[in-house]
C-alpha cells in the first residue's frame, strides 16, 4: 500500500518507521540531532514549502530517508491506518 504525503509525494507504508509530530517531538535533543544528521547526509525530503507539522522516517534498501511534511501527524495516521483495514 501507499500513502500520500501531500504535493506529489507517496510513500510505500511497508517503508515506514514512524510518524513523528514536528512540535512535541523536537523539544528532545537527540531527535533535533537525529534530523540535523539526516539533513547533512541528504536525506531530508521536504515535501511542501509551507508549514512543516510532521516527519516520516522511512527505511528502503538499508538507506534511512526523512520525509517533512505540512500534514499533520494525526492525518497522516489516519490515512494509513484506513489503507491498513
Amino acid at each position: 500500500m501507499y500513502l500520500h504525503l501531500g504535493e506529489k509525494t507517496v510513500i510505500r507504508t511497508e517503508s515506514i518507521i514512524g510518524i513523528f509530530d514536528l512540535d512535541n517531538t523536537t523539544l528532545s535533543k537527540n531527535t533535533r540531532e537525529f534530523l540535523t544528521l539526516a539533513e547533512k547526509r541528504g536525506k531530508v525530503i521536504n515535501v511542501s514549502m509551507e508549514l512543516p507539522r510532521s516527519f516520516i522516517v522511512c527505511v528502503e534498501n538499508k538507506e534511512t530517508t526523512v520525509y517533512i511534511s505540512q500534514l499533520s501527524s494525526q492525518t497522516l495516521y489516519r490515512r494509513n491506518k484506513i489503507k491498513l483495514i
